[in-house]
């Protein structure tokens, strides 16, 4: 949902690639202009995918707090330092043994028994990454596989449905990344919001990955009010409406 009254808005929560930066690329100036001159308003927040450290070098250490790893870690930014304290930094079991046998079983049903590197990419966070072509498949041969995400899209239904002790996203090029069952980013954005007593209506989510299998999705089909956006490039005039 999208229709709100800007005066009525305390938190303003964004996704960084697609929607910030090109994808894993810098924070441009632009775009941390209209960071700065939101900040004056609203309280603003990152909600990532990645670990804390990394978005917060990506976007040139700017000033914010971060949600990373779909909520399993959260960093406040501190001013004295200019460095970011890590305060929730959770490692959740994983059963190596079990994903990788239901990783092998998804590859043999569906024909991709060819891959280079590891069948499985497991993350210290208790993330998984299902790398479709291999934990060392080439840049060229991972962008060119499923460009419009119809491949993964076609089997998301079945994933999800085997890992259903995770949440699953269609992730990067060619991969299936999954976050230990109930994280994602509604469900940190949720646990911020009520341990802080902001209301669901109080905040804005801005995103670009809110189609099926895309780490917005959640937050999309919520109730947080939501503004989609397709290209970083339109984030300043997208943010118009809250200046």
């Amino acid at each position: 949902m999208a229709n709100f009254d800007p005066a009525k808005i305390k938190l303003l929560a964004f996704d960084l690639d697609g929607t910030l930066t090109q994808h894993k690329s810098p924070l441009g100036d632009e775009n941390r202009a209209v960071l700065d001159a939101l900040g004056k308003k609203y309280k603003l927040i990152m909600a990532g995918a990645g670990m804390c450290r990394r978005i917060f070098n990506q976007m040139g250490q700017y000033p914010i707090d971060i949600m990373g790893n779909y909520g399993l870690q959260y960093a406040e930014y501190d001013a004295a330092s200019g460095d970011l304290v890590i305060r929730e930094d959770n490692v959740l079991p994983c059963d190596r043994e079990s994903v990788d046998a239901r990783v092998t079983a998804m590859r043999e049903k569906y024909g991709f028994t060819e891959y280079a590197g590891d069948n499985v990419e497991f993350h210290a966070s208790g993330c998984v990454t299902f790398p479709i072509l291999g934990t060392a498949a080439k840049i060229e041969d991972k962008l060119a596989f499923d460009p419009d995400r119809s491949k993964r899209r076609a089997i998301y239904e079945d994933i999800k449905a085997v890992f259903h002790d995770y949440t699953v996203f269609i992730g990067g090029s060619s991969s299936f990344d999954m976050a230990p069952f109930p994280f994602d980013k509604y469900y940190a954005l949720d646990r911020y919001c009520a341990a802080r007593g902001i209301a669901h209506d109080e905040v804005v989510y801005v995103g670009d990955d809110y189609g099926p299998g895309g780490n917005d999705e959640s937050v999309y089909r919520s109730d947080f009010h939501f503004l989609t956006i397709d290209s970083y490039l339109d984030f300043p005039k997208l943010m118009a409406q809250l200046l």
